[in-house]
C-alpha cells in the first residue's frame, strides 16, 4: 500500500510533466491563422472571400445537387454579397459494376464515378484565374428490386455531390488564400 505522501508527490510530478511544455508551444502559435475563420471579426477572412463566389447553374440532376451543396458550402449564411467571381462547373458521370455474382451473372454492386472540372472566373472577365479538378466515387449494393436500385444510385449521386462540393470548396479556399 502506498503512502498518501508518495501519491501526492507522484500527482505533483505528473502535473509538472504535463504543463512544462506549454510555454514552449506558445512560440509555435504566433503564426497560426485559421483558414475559414478570421481573427478580426465576421467581415474579413476566408469566409468572406468564399461568399464572393457565385455558382453558375449546373445542368443535370447531379448538377442540381452539386450546385445546392456548393451554394451552402460557399455562402451558408444567406448573406447577399456582391460576387467577384463566378464558378463554372462541368460534370462527367459514369457507372461501373465491379461486383458480379458468378452464379447468376447479375451485378451485385455498382459504383457511381463523378468527375468535376471547374473554373473560377472573375466577374470583370479576362478568362479564368483558377482551374481545378475533383474526382469522387461512391459504391452501392444492387438488388433485384428495380426501384431500390434506382434509389441507391441516386443516393450515391447525392453522396458524390456532397464530397465534390467539399473538395471544390477546399481547393477554392486554398487558391483565394494566396490572393489579396
Amino acid at each position: 500500500m502506498s503512502s498518501p505522501r508518495f501519491a501526492l508527490r507522484r500527482s505533483w510530478l505528473l502535473r509538472l510533466t504535463l504543463l512544462a511544455p506549454l510555454p514552449l508551444l506558445g512560440g509555435c502559435l504566433t503564426n497560426v491563422q485559421p483558414l475559414y475563420g478570421s481573427w478580426g471579426g465576421p467581415d474579413d477572412g476566408m469566409a468572406r472571400k468564399l461568399q464572393e463566389v457565385a455558382v453558375d447553374p449546373i445542368s443535370s440532376r447531379l448538377g442540381h445537387y452539386l450546385g445546392d451543396d456548393l451554394i451552402l458550402a460557399l455562402n451558408g449564411t444567406g448573406a447577399q454579397v456582391t460576387p467577384k467571381y463566378h464558378l463554372v462547373v462541368t460534370l462527367a458521370e459514369s457507372s461501373q459494376t465491379p461486383l458480379i455474382d458468378t452464379v447468376t451473372g447479375v451485378p451485385t454492386g455498382s459504383s457511381v464515378v463523378t468527375t468535376a472540372n471547374f473554373q473560377l472566373v472573375p466577374v470583370a472577365g479576362n478568362g479564368p484565374i483558377f482551374k481545378g479538378h475533383a474526382y469522387v466515387s461512391a459504391s452501392y449494393d444492387r438488388s433485384s428490386a428495380r426501384f431500390a436500385d434506382v434509389r441507391a444510385a441516386r443516393d450515391a449521386e447525392i453522396r458524390n455531390a456532397r464530397v465534390l462540393a467539399d473538395q471544390i470548396r477546399t481547393q477554392l479556399a486554398a487558391e483565394l488564400a494566396t490572393r489579396t
